[in-house]
């Protein structure tokens, strides 16, 4: 049976949708009696029915805006599953992830039995806010040396520690000037004979006995341990009291007197002192000797 494609209503019962060719030819109905009028109405309508149902692509006005909806409504719905459907499997770990997993674990697990390497060390990132040089440690500064203490000097020649100091500060005193070897004998021998090496205050003097002394005398004003007078020009009393400057005056003397180095040391004394006993110097100028050598060393 042909179909066209056009169909009359399909709900109609009994509409004109018959085609010459739903009638059965001469041919194949000979042996037939010929339907009567309705009945060939009524399957003339059946057979476009049935036709509908064996051709469902034919056009059909009424059906084909129902599918066209229906297929729009399906494609919105598939859209919607499929943007869904996405991102609950972004949410979820792909299958090449647990691939990836598997891949780094074999070697960490094959490493395990290998010597580790020691991590390598984090860089310190400088902080803005901080300063090059509040980061900077400071220098050290070189510890200063200590000052070489005195080599102590064993008293010798019969002397005790204060006689021994005595005579060490005369030697001192008569290096700085530059004085020789024969000017310190000259002094220390000198200061043996006025004041046996201890530094003298004056009773007759008070004052002298403020400042630091071993002993006191009554020889008129003589203070210090060459005994010399303040009365006299050698100096004051304070200064006198001062074995530095004592040796001092009696040194700046000696190197006045012409060729004081070529005489006695007696006669040296003498010319400085002026003493009632000028012979009395000699006496001590081989211990005098020996202190000065002990301080040299």
């Amino acid at each position: 049976m042909r179909d066209d494609g056009t169909l009359d209503d399909q709900y109609g019962l009994g509409g004109s949708a018959d085609r010459s060719d739903d009638i059965p030819s001469t041919d194949r109905s000979t042996s037939l009696t010929e339907p009567s009028a309705p009945r060939l109405s009524t399957l003339g309508s059946l057979r476009t029915r049935l036709g509908g149902f064996a051709n469902p692509f034919a056009a059909r006005p009424g059906r084909t805006r129902l599918a066209v909806a229906t297929g729009a409504v399906c494609c919105l719905g598939l859209v919607g599953v499929s943007q869904v459907g996405a991102g609950a499997i972004g949410d979820t770990e792909t299958p090449a992830q647990p691939v990836e997993v598997a891949q780094r674990a074999t070697p960490d697990a094959a490493s395990r039995g290998s010597d580790r390497q020691p991590p390598a060390p984090v860089a310190q990132t400088a902080d803005p806010d901080v300063s090059p040089s509040a980061t900077k440690k400071p220098a050290a500064k070189p510890k200063p040396k200590p000052k070489p203490k005195p080599k102590r000097i064993a008293p010798v020649a019969g002397l005790d520690e204060d006689q021994m100091d005595n005579a060490k500060a005369i030697v001192r005193a008569g290096r700085d000037m530059g004085v020789p070897r024969r000017g310190l004998v000259i002094a220390v021998a000198t200061a043996m004979q006025e004041s046996n090496l201890y530094n003298y205050a004056s009773a007759v003097l008070p004052e002298s006995q403020n400042y630091p002394h071993q002993a006191i005398g009554w020889d008129h004003d003589s203070v210090g341990l060459f005994q010399q007078r303040p009365s006299s020009g050698w100096g004051s009393v304070g200064d006198l009291m001062d074995p530095k400057f004592a040796t001092h005056q009696f040194l700046a003397a000696l190197e006045e007197i012409p060729g004081w180095q070529d005489m006695a040391l007696t006669d040296a004394a003498q010319a400085v002192q002026v003493s009632a006993f000028p012979w009395a110097y000699a006496q001590h100028e081989w211990r005098a000797e020996q202190v000065v050598d002990a301080i040299l060393g």
